[in-house]
């Protein structure tokens, strides 16, 4: 497959990666590139399968994204050593089980460094009592092997629980533990390792900054949470309803009474910043009191707008956490135009691929 695990290897390619992105931003004369490793295996806390089915034998597969080539998947080194425990008892323990099998086509892992594993299993088949007992007797042989999982079944505009649909998961940010709700189906960080490292230079990078921050992209709150003690205040965006809910809970979780979540999309909330539209969800909030000196967005591969990007711009600090160089790129050729890097970083959330996760801080000329 093009992921090959090889812990000896491991440092000669994060070395390549980091060559790589110090070539790419040069011309925007950044300072030394911040390097922040993996774990060289075992790093990643969510997984998914395809379900192969061959004859009264079932299998794991995955497939080449280049050739389309399809692999069997028996263990899976880049995943979590708690996903790789848990997917083979989970197979022996559906095979024997027709109703369990019937039309299984995918089975999802999300885990936690705090050991929670969710297993979440797609039906091309509506699910009824019968399965219902079925994988509730799958979760008990399960805790007799010691992995204590909670299970979801998935089909057509049908989802079965059994336990909760989510992980709590504790991350150690610059010597203090804050814990974060993850549901499954939901965005969230892969590596959780790494996502430590990179809340903690994010922390490490706005120690300096004044007033509030605006966050754009929120998610579940990871960064919001992290930075809180950095600033006043903490005003926050995200559009997926389930993720701004998490948010709430994360927020109750940690004690923190500073941050605020919006449920918007960044577009939206620049024509609300803009007075181009308003919006009955900012009811209450009072944007003008917010003294926001700092921007923290972290946007998907497609990067930031236009009209987002001129919204950055006006702030005084942005710190920018990007999945995709190039749209980083593209983007900082506007706001280098008034903004300086003052701090550079290579977050390698995907090891053994070509995938890079940087952060910049840049702030005003």
């Amino acid at each position: 497959m093009s992921t090959v695990v090889n812990p000896h290897t491991y440092q000669a390619q994060l070395d390549t990666k980091a060559r790589q992105l110090q070539d790419t931003f040069a011309p925007f004369n950044p300072p030394q590139l911040d390097v922040f490793a993996s774990e060289p295996d075992h790093y990643r806390m969510r997984a998914e399968f395809r379900v192969w089915h061959q004859g009264d034998d079932l299998y794991y597969i995955m497939f080449d994204q280049a050739t389309k080539q399809q692999y069997r998947v028996d263990h899976f080194p880049v995943a979590s050593r708690l996903i790789n425990q848990a997917m083979p008892l989970l197979l022996e323990a559906i095979k024997p089980d027709p109703v369990l099998r019937r039309n299984l086509f995918q089975v999802d892992f999300l885990s936690s460094l705090s050991d929670e594993l969710v297993i979440s299993l797609l039906y091309h088949r509506q699910l009824d009592e019968a399965w219902q007992q079925g994988m509730q007797g799958v979760r008990e042989q399960l805790q007799q092997q010691g992995i204590h999982a909670s299970i979801i079944g998935r089909a057509k505009k049908q989802k079965v629980v059994l336990g909760q649909d989510h992980v709590i998961e504790k991350l150690q940010v610059a010597g203090k533990e804050l814990i974060y709700q993850q549901v499954e189906n939901s965005f969230t960080q892969p590596n959780g390792r790494v996502n430590e490292l990179m809340l903690s230079w994010a922390l490490d990078a706005t120690q300096d900054a004044s007033g509030d921050l605006l966050e754009l992209y929120c998610g579940n709150g990871n960064f919001s949470l992290a930075l809180a003690p950095n600033f006043n205040r903490v005003l926050a965006t995200e559009i997926s309803s389930s993720s701004v809910k998490s948010a709430q809970y994360n927020i109750a979780a940690n004690h923190i009474d500073n941050v605020t979540i919006l449920r918007m999309s960044a577009e939206e909330f620049t024509q609300a910043m803009r007075g181009v539209r308003e919006f009955r969800r900012l009811q209450g909030i009072d944007l003008a009191s917010y003294e926001c000196n700092t921007i923290l967005v972290d946007p998907p591969r497609a990067g930031l707008d236009e009209e987002t990007v001129k919204l950055v711009q006006e702030y005084d600090n942005i710190l920018y956490i990007s999945c995709n160089p190039e749209t980083l790129r593209q983007n900082l050729e506007t706001l280098s135009q008034t903004h300086d890097i003052s701090r550079f970083a290579l977050f390698d959330q995907f090891p053994y691929t070509h995938h890079m996760e940087a952060g910049v801080y840049l702030t005003r000329k």
